[in-house]
């Protein structure tokens, strides 16, 4: 979209016109460039960088085990990429060549809405005007519109009562591990719904070693009682 999404947003002029504009057009959407990650997906080539394809969540961790931090964090889409990037603020951040073609949670995020689609990106999670680096970054900041804020008492916080406000494309925080805190360490990206009507959502995964919707590590389901479903948080809907 051509501004930040708010509430209302549906019936004024510059989402009217977008929404004329790209109606009906079979360009790669979000859920498109998310699939173009996931296990097996094929490489896609721009002039020598490949840009998309399967990626890993992140290099082995030396010091993890098998369902103990076996895989590290902290990989973004220029470490995937494997070129330099420089951002709004001029912070240039050098990839790692040990991440190559890797992702983590919130890298994945910022790989499909910023990268690919072109949403603002800030080079970490101090203040400006773009994406942020982490999942409690995103969660945090006021981009767009908080469809389920956070609630309760930190650090757990608390389980949203209904998530019947979710729409496509909306961002899924979670806390997952008790040794963050009160930050929030998990991000993925809410589909709809399944074959069997239950809502689902796509992330990036140590467990499954990159983005999937399968159920490795936890069902990939935001409804019920599963892993996932009883760690999600909150929403925002970019």
């Amino acid at each position: 979209m051509p501004e930040h999404w708010k509430k209302g947003a549906e019936k004024e002029k510059w989402f009217k016109d977008w929404f004329g504009e790209y109606f009906g057009s079979e360009e790669d959407d979000l859920f498109a460039m998310a699939f173009q990650y996931v296990d097996q997906a094929p490489v896609k080539d721009d002039e020598g960088v490949p840009y998309a394809g399967d990626a890993d969540f992140g290099p082995i961790n030396p010091d993890g085990a098998e369902g103990a931090d076996y895989r590290l964090e902290q990989s973004d889409f220029y470490d995937y990429l494997g070129i330099p990037y420089t951002f709004r603020d001029g912070t240039t951040i050098q990839p790692e060549t040990a991440r190559y073609r890797a992702m983590d949670c919130s890298g994945f995020i910022r790989t499909v809405f910023g990268y690919r689609a072109r949403y603002p990106l800030r080079a970490l999670d101090a203040k400006g005007d773009g994406l942020p680096r982490t999942a409690n970054g995103m969660a945090r900041s006021d981009l767009g519109t908080d469809v389920i804020p956070l609630t309760g008492k930190a650090p757990r916080y608390s389980r949203p009562a209904s998530i019947d406000v979710l729409q496509p494309g909306d961002l899924v925080f979670f806390w997952l591990d008790a040794r963050t805190k009160e930050r929030l360490d998990h991000v993925g990206i809410y589909l709809g719904h399944d074959t069997d009507g239950h809502k689902i959502f796509i992330s990036s995964r140590e467990e499954v070693n990159g983005p999937t919707i399968g159920d490795k590590g936890g069902t990939s389901r935001l409804d019920g009682n599963g892993y996932y479903a009883k760690a999600l948080r909150s929403a925002k809907r970019l």
